[in-house]
């Protein structure tokens, strides 16, 4: 049994572990809805890259790059809002997905799997790429995390010591939109910023420093991932669904704990 669900703990333990950092940085930037809009933007990667009949992470990955350079270009030219340009980036990219997808007439796509993800049909070669992703994506964040953090408590102050803010977040978009589209795939497109926000806002009652709750972010969604493959395992239950509502478990069962101050 344990052979079989050895690929999924460490797809799972290695989507959580990155998504900790990167979670935290949502959640302190109040970006969830940017992590929702990548995440729908995926199926358009996904459309593209049967169509185009391309590798579909290598697709997937681009999308959401695509889409992140593109916000983060619109939003310095303050056209509209941000909850605006979001809400129509989102939506847009949602539906030309759908609209691509109408054209595979001789391909057959499980959408289910991609919308609420398949965590225990992982293969040894979908691990070397979420790890060499968590490798990449943790070398950034080591270079850049000064500067990340700096920005994202204050981008006056940040700008007067001479960050550059316009990168600081473009750096931090093109992050989370390779860490959705990596985890899509496992988690679900629907899900998959469930897994960045939940367990960064449950590690958030118990920090007072960043670093701490990076650090148990990543350990709580370790330990939802965990829980979620064994509840899917003993209930037959689908395990990224299962690995957010352990999640989301652990949040309710934190609130009983006051806030380290």
């Amino acid at each position: 049994m344990i052979e079989f669900l050895l690929p999924a703990i460490f797809a799972g333990l290695g989507i959580a572990i990155i998504a900790g950092p990167l979670g935290s940085f949502v959640v302190w930037r109040r970006m969830a809805y940017f992590g929702d809009t990548l995440a729908h933007a995926s199926l358009l990667g996904l459309a593209l890259g049967v169509l185009l009949d391309i590798n579909i992470y290598l697709a997937l990955v681009v999308c959401c790059l695509a889409i992140a350079v593109l916000l983060v270009i619109l939003q310095k030219r303050q056209l509209v809002g941000t909850d605006t340009l979001l809400g129509i980036l989102a939506h847009s990219a949602l539906s030309l997905g759908l609209v691509a997808v109408s054209f595979l007439d001789d391909v057959r796509i499980d959408l289910m799997s991609y919308l609420f993800g398949d965590l225990l049909s992982v293969s040894p070669s979908d691990i070397y790429f979420i790890y060499l992703g968590v490798i990449v994506i943790s070398f950034i964040l080591y270079c850049f995390w000064q500067p990340l953090l700096s920005s994202t408590v204050s981008e006056e102050l940040a700008a007067v010591e001479g960050t550059n803010i316009d990168l600081m977040r473009l750096i931090l978009m093109l992050l989370v939109g390779t860490v959705i589209a990596v985890g899509m795939k496992f988690v679900g497109a629907l899900i998959i910023t469930s897994l960045l926000i939940i367990p960064s806002a449950t590690a958030r009652k118990f920090s007072n420093t960043p670093e701490r709750m990076v650090l148990l972010s990543s350990l709580i969604g370790c330990i939802s991932v965990l829980l979620g493959i064994t509840l899917s395992w003993q209930y037959d239950t689908p395990a990224g669904p299962s690995v957010v509502v352990s999640a989301a478990a652990l949040f309710m069962l934190s609130q009983l704990k006051k806030t380290v101050e």
